[in-house]
């Protein structure tokens, strides 16, 4: 049962296997990508964040995009007795029977998302057209040869448990800091908002641990889909040799360094603009624009979008068709509903980035 609707976002729930309440949620239309949970996310308010909301509209501009909140966070269930890491691969799993997602889809991996999407497509390779992994990693931090972030992770662990849910966020920002070291005091203040509002002290804790013991390098050579590796350079919250790591025992894995020190990049960055266009390329989700997303639109739909892209206003294009102001209004409604966009600036830009012909 739908519960939710925001523009062009729906959010839903299912139980999973073991009746744990998962929040989902779909946007945009076309081929399907789905994502991985990853920390530490909630589906309303990355709606509207200055850290993860262009994200949410490059994929929705591109994909039918379906993303879920992890157990213990966000819209899902909190009070959950098991958050380990031998839930990841049967949430996805449940998220992905649920959603329905045109099969194959492009599998999304972000962090620690990346265990389970690697999980994912080594048991079920023919529902998976590439995979996508970015800032990912194989071994939780608990397992990597490096005593001192061991040493420092304890800590946070600690120190979570005791001021995570303090009105001064100084104890959040010793961990979240790591996300966003080169953020602006706005981006920095709402990633603490968001981890505050949407796990308690204690799962928040119990999320780092697990994150700390996941492990899938076992897998690796046996990922038998195309697959993209994207790693920043300086990352702070998962080191880039992670990264390299997971390029390298993949079979054939195309591998892409990103001048960040973001874990999350941010929408000003070059090293988002070259993300995106290595995922346009990777995916081919541009060839596919055609018999995709804008076979959705009518002939007259597509006729106003061409003169969208010719920077004709309503009124214009109201006397060039012969129709009213109000009904070109409702036309370019329905367009930016089909497209998956918001504004008449985003179905501009996704026209001209899929090479749009009217």
């Amino acid at each position: 049962m739908a519960v939710m609707t925001r523009q062009s976002q729906t959010i839903r729930y299912l139980t999973a296997a073991d009746g744990t309440r998962l929040a989902w949620a779909s946007s945009g239309t076309g081929a399907s990508i789905v994502k991985a949970s990853n920390w530490i996310t909630h589906l309303e308010y990355d709606w509207e964040s200055p850290v993860w909301s262009h994200w949410i509209d490059f994929f929705s501009a591109h994909f039918r995009l379906v993303r879920y909140d992890e157990r213990g966070n966000g819209l899902s269930q909190h009070d959950v007795a098991d958050v380990s890491s031998r839930n990841w691969l049967r949430d996805l799993e449940s998220v992905v029977e649920t959603a329905k997602p045109q099969r194959p889809f492009v599998l999304l991996g972000i962090s620690q998302g990346s265990l389970a999407a690697i999980e994912y497509a080594v048991k079920h390779p023919e529902h998976v057209s590439q995979l996508v992994l970015y800032g990912g990693y194989a071994r939780g931090w608990a397992l990597r040869d490096d005593p001192e972030e061991v040493r420092r992770l304890k800590a946070i662990v600690e120190l979570t448990e005791l001021g995570w849910g303090s009105a001064d966020p100084v104890f959040r920002r010793l961990y979240t800091s790591r996300f966003l070291p080169d953020g602006t005091e706005e981006q920095l203040h709402w990633f603490d908002e968001l981890c505050a509002r949407t796990a308690s002290p204690k799962m928040a804790a119990r999320l780092i641990v697990s994150r700390g013991h996941g492990d899938v390098r076992h897998l690796l050579s046996s990922v038998a889909v195309p697959t993209l590796v994207a790693h920043a350079v300086n990352d702070q919250a998962v080191p880039f040799f992670e990264g390299q790591e997971l390029a390298a025992e993949i079979p054939g894995a195309q591998f892409l360094q990103l001048d960040s020190s973001n874990h999350i990049l941010l929408s000003h960055e070059p090293a988002w603009a070259r993300l995106q266009q290595a995922i346009v390329d990777f995916t081919g989700v541009d060839s596919k624009a055609e018999a995709g997303v804008f076979a959705l639109l009518s002939p007259r739909e597509r006729d106003i979008l061409g003169r969208l892209l010719e920077g004709m206003t309503n009124v214009d294009i109201g006397k060039a068709l012969y129709i009213s102001e109000k009904t070109v209004r409702n036309h370019i409604t329905k367009i930016y509903e089909k497209l998956g966009v918001k504004s008449r600036s985003q179905a501009i830009v996704l026209a001209r980035d899929q090479g749009f012909s009217g």
